[in-house]
């Protein structure tokens, strides 16, 4: 159980020679997730060493063109390559209605089916659940109809206690999977063996939130509460804290302080405006508010064990 996040793009706006709008790889329990999907998402992919065919969902946060105008070169692209599975598309309504027809007036190679998974609800909601993991949304406060996401590891099998296990000779190999799904053995003679006394508990599943653009937002404090790895878009620094609330953005030491106020292990800040040169007072000031915040840059990689 792991989780790791590459750093495609973290920038806000415009793209600039060294600057890519935002896009990040999740990899979680066997899990291949795109989130956002900013213009030049492919070529960071390339460059990034991430795998195009291992992607079977990608999430949209917001319909601003930093966020999602690389989605139809992907998708051509996936396409060009040959791909035959299907792929699944999350984002806001309209999505559907915008990809369907750039496919349709490009003429795209690709052939291979799409399902898309509109969002409109204001509050959060699971909207995929399976045997690995659980994908909730986070909703945002943005000058239009935003979510952030909350990826969870589903819990793994208790594993066996093996050297307990040995002081009972008449326990079998077959009782093994009965004794991961939680049940208590009983012997011959009639003695019940807890469960407790022949399993130790499973690692604890991972989380990690991502939080696109959004203004100060108090309210979504327990959705993140002790999550292991939290992305927080943090476009201004402080002293724009005027500027931020404007345009329905965050600072630093508000990004900050809902990391801290949410107990998460580890905050990861990003969407810079393009305003900064020295993006290294980001990490200062976040800092000064809440001690294991780091810096988003393209190609950075972190990883939870």
């Amino acid at each position: 159980m792991s989780i790791r996040l590459t750093i495609l793009g973290c920038h806000s706006a415009t793209p600039r020679a060294k600057a890519y709008p935002t896009s990040q790889y999740l990899e979680i329990n066997n899990y291949h997730f795109l989130i956002d999907c900013g213009e030049g998402t492919q070529r960071q992919m390339r460059k990034y060493k991430v795998g195009f065919s291992k992607i079977n969902h990608i999430f949209i946060s917001h319909l601003h063109g930093d966020h999602f105008f690389g989605l139809i070169g992907l998708i051509s692209t996936l396409g060009l390559l040959g791909r035959e599975r299907e792929l699944h598309i999350f984002g806001p309504k309209d999505i559907k209605k915008m990809t369907l027809m750039q496919l349709k007036i490009t003429q795209s190679h690709a052939k291979f089916p799409i399902q898309f998974h509109e969002l409109s609800s204001k509050e959060s909601e699971v909207i995929l659940d399976d045997d690995k993991v659980t994908v909730k949304t986070i909703p945002l406060k943005h000058r239009i109809y935003t979510n952030g996401y909350l990826f969870i590891e589903k819990e793994k099998p208790k594993n066996l206690h093996i050297d307990n296990i040995k002081n009972y000779p008449e326990i079998d190999r077959a009782d093994y999977l009965n004794i991961k799904a939680g049940k208590d053995i009983v012997l011959t003679s009639g003695e019940v063996v807890p469960n407790s006394e022949l399993t130790l508990p499973p690692k604890k599943p991972l989380r990690f939130a991502f939080c696109s653009d959004t203004a100060y937002k108090p309210n979504i404090v327990p959705l993140l509460r002790d999550v292991d790895l939290l992305y927080h878009e943090a476009t201004f620094l402080d002293d724009r804290k005027d500027l931020a609330k404007k345009t329905m953005h965050a600072t630093t030491k508000q990004a900050a302080t809902i990391a801290k106020d949410a107990n998460v292990k580890q905050l990861i800040l990003g969407h810079y405006s393009g305003r900064y040169k020295n993006i290294s007072e980001f990490k200062e000031e976040a800092q000064s508010v809440f001690t294991n915040s780091h810096l988003a840059e393209p190609g950075k990689i972190f990883t939870v064990l």
